[in-house]
């Protein structure tokens, strides 16, 4: 019997942004791209704008339950809930920041009680939410909150066609990473991305890269001894638990297209090591899917862009690609897979 995930939810992010623009484009070309049935929370009147400035007729069907998405997919963009606010694209307001909110916060409950298959986020302005009670740091820890569980346990793996990356820490000053290495925080969030890869992407042994934090990964001990003291023995506890990971891998060589073949991805031990690679290579298809949550998650890997938005310039492959990456993986779950 083949098992059909619920529609996704997909967060209509900062309104004068990109996101509306490049959600009306994802449904306009969602049979070319193969995309499963979606819903957006909010914003008719902001999508339906968006549209036109792309030169997309978009039709739109107001829906007062998830459960209609499915059918209603194919005659127009479904959208669940009358709050909207004034199109105002690249002049981002207290207006569009409070729908933000408010689309952001009910497609995460709408993941969580199961009526969405997953929810798939559109690039928000942090400082604009935080003036409307957003507190938490981003969109990351918003859902591990949601889903009551520390911030560490929701691991951030950016995904695209070439590579797939975590950042062991994130948002961090360069000069704080060192002494946040540590060898729980490497163990903690390798066992949380083989057990994501093996439920969602279909990996049931996924080969885990791990890169060192200095140059040649501290080329033993000349130039740092992180390698030595933490990341290696972290790896060997790994290894004694029969799973696949190797390193610590220097980082300016993992990234060669002959060295990628050999791992399904790459824990980096600090933000720009892992995110300058992924953007290198699939910048316009580059997706964020959050790690360790009980429900999917999916985000383009893109800001907000409000210097283009409503000019037709912004790309729709982060957004399409984060689409069908949440669709694949809410059916994998759906099929227990």
């Amino acid at each position: 019997m083949t098992v059909i995930a619920a529609p996704l939810a997909v967060s209509l992010g900062d309104p004068s942004g990109i996101a509306p623009e490049l959600i009306a484009e994802a449904w306009a070309r969602r049979e070319e791209c193969g995309l499963a049935p979606f819903f957006v929370v909010g914003g008719a009147n902001v999508l339906r704008a968006a549209a036109a400035t792309r030169g997309i007729d978009l039709p739109i069907v107001p829906i007062e339950d998830p459960g209609e998405a499915a059918s209603a997919f194919s005659d127009g963009l479904p959208v669940l809930g009358a709050q909207d606010c004034t199109p105002c694209f690249g002049s981002p307001a207290r207006e569009g920041a409070e729908l933000a909110l408010h689309s952001l916060t009910r497609a995460t409950e709408l993941a969580l009680s199961g009526k969405a298959g997953g929810v798939v986020t559109g690039p928000i302005a942090k400082s604009k939410l935080a003036q409307v009670g957003f507190t938490q740091p981003g969109q990351t820890e918003f859902l591990a909150d949601a889903c009551g569980l520390p911030h560490e346990s929701a691991v951030m793996m950016l995904a695209g066609p070439s590579l797939r990356t975590v950042p062991l820490t994130v948002h961090e000053a360069l000069a704080a990473v060192p002494a946040l290495i540590t060898r729980d925080l490497i163990e903690r969030k390798t066992r949380i991305i083989a057990s994501a890869l093996a439920r969602d992407f279909g990996l049931p042994a996924p080969r885990i890269a791990v890169t060192g934090l200095n140059p040649h990964a501290g080329e033993d001990g000349r130039m740092g001894r992180e390698e030595i003291e933490v990341i290696s023995p972290a790896i060997a506890a790994l290894q004694a638990e029969d799973l696949s990971v190797t390193g610590p891998h220097p980082a300016d060589a993992l990234f060669a297209a002959h060295e990628r073949e050999k791992f399904d991805v790459a824990l980096c031990m600090y933000h720009d090591q892992a995110l300058i690679p992924i953007k290198t290579l699939d910048f316009d298809q580059g997706v964020n899917v959050t790690l360790g949550l009980p429900i999917v998650r999916t985000s383009p890997d893109h800001g907000t862009a409000f210097g283009i938005a409503g000019k037709g310039m912004a790309s729709a492959g982060a957004m399409i690609a984060a689409i069908r990456m949440a669709g694949e993986c809410a059916a994998r779950r759906a099929a227990g897979l």
